[in-house]
């Protein structure tokens, strides 16, 4: 246990935040994701759904301001125009830790997929409400 550090962010966790360089992404993922087909490392959050996680990760990580959108989501059914209400509260929370963020990068589902591809690491959490998984880009301190 570390002082000031949210305990949900285990030392497998912390580790991989750490390594992460400017510009490098992190898949933050819900129970349905297939974390482990991306062929990336996976961190398993237990328990917590991808609000919770959200905030302790961004906590300690910095999303990039030199893009446009360093925070995306998952498109809901094809309409970029549709969010449900666990994704505005992951907007919400990254607002809150980083003031630059306005809005989501909206990514169709198999662009998800493929982004999960060349990312840094998947975090993937018991998240029951669809189309909840995120991009996060790296920033610097």
């Amino acid at each position: 246990m570390l002082k000031g550090i949210d305990p949900l962010l285990n030392g497998d966790l912390l580790k991989v935040l750490d390594q992460m360089g400017h510009g490098d992404e992190l898949v933050l993922a819900d129970r349905n994701f297939p974390a482990h087909s991306a062929g990336r490392p996976v961190i398993w959050l237990g328990e917590s759904g991808v609000v919770r996680a959200a905030t302790a990760i961004l906590s300690v990580f910095p999303l990039d301001t030199f893009v446009t959108h360093p925070l995306g989501r998952m498109e809901i059914d094809d309409d970029a125009s549709l969010e449900n209400a666990t994704q505005q509260q992951v907007l919400a929370v990254a607002q809150q830790a980083n003031p630059h963020v306005t809005e989501f990068e909206v990514i169709p589902r198999f662009d998800v997929y493929a982004r999960a591809k060349n990312a840094f690491a998947v975090v993937q959490t018991l998240e029951t409400a669809p189309y909840c998984v995120f991009v996060l880009t790296k920033g610097v301190v």
